[in-house]
């Protein structure tokens, strides 16, 4: 274990940081399955966007350093989000037995965290290149995705110290632009 975890720090260092879905992009729809609170779940974007804007913040693997820290920093922001219309969703290419945990322990139950396959992954441009090998790790990238299921903001960044708070500005933009 502790070589992988030094495996996926060098990773995630020597990654480059590019997102493919650009402002004003259609977001792909998916569906797959995740857990909220420990308890599996169904994930649906188009299901989702109808409540209003969503968050989709991509991660590249559960129990690792700065996944923990922006999965504790969404968690506490989610009244925020909400008091903004927004629903957040986490994903990795993880197994959902793995996000089940995740989504307790880390996640403290305020939001999902889904399972991104192979097809999500490609639609959303977010393989992390340069992983370790026979592991499918996604990069730290985050979309806010308006309820026309346009992408409003990307923000891709292997740091996760700004991504709640960059997305935040972004959704409450949506609310009132100026």
């Amino acid at each position: 274990m502790r070589l992988f975890s030094a495996a996926l720090a060098i990773a995630l260092v020597a990654a480059p940081a590019t997102a493919a879905l650009t402002v004003g992009a259609a977001a792909p729809d998916f569906t797959t399955r995740g857990a909220m609170a420990g308890k599996v779940i169904p994930v649906h974007l188009a299901e989702a966007l109808k409540k209003g804007p969503v968050v989709l913040y991509f991660f590249p693997a559960a129990f690792t350093g700065g996944c923990n820290a922006e999965a504790h920093a969404f968690a506490e922001a989610i009244p925020a989000f909400k008091k903004a219309g927004a629903m957040v969703i986490g994903m990795s290419a993880d197994d959902v037995p793995t996000l089940q945990r995740f989504s307790s322990e880390k996640c403290a139950g305020q939001f999902a965290v889904a399972s991104a396959g192979p097809k999500v992954v490609q639609g959303y441009d977010v393989a992390l290149k340069n992983g370790p090998a026979g592991r499918a790790l996604t990069s730290r990238t985050s979309y806010v995705i308006g309820q026309d299921g346009r992408v409003a903001f990307v923000h891709d960044d292997l740091d996760p110290s700004r991504h709640v708070a960059l997305t935040l500005a972004a959704v409450e933009k949506l609310r009132h632009p100026r």
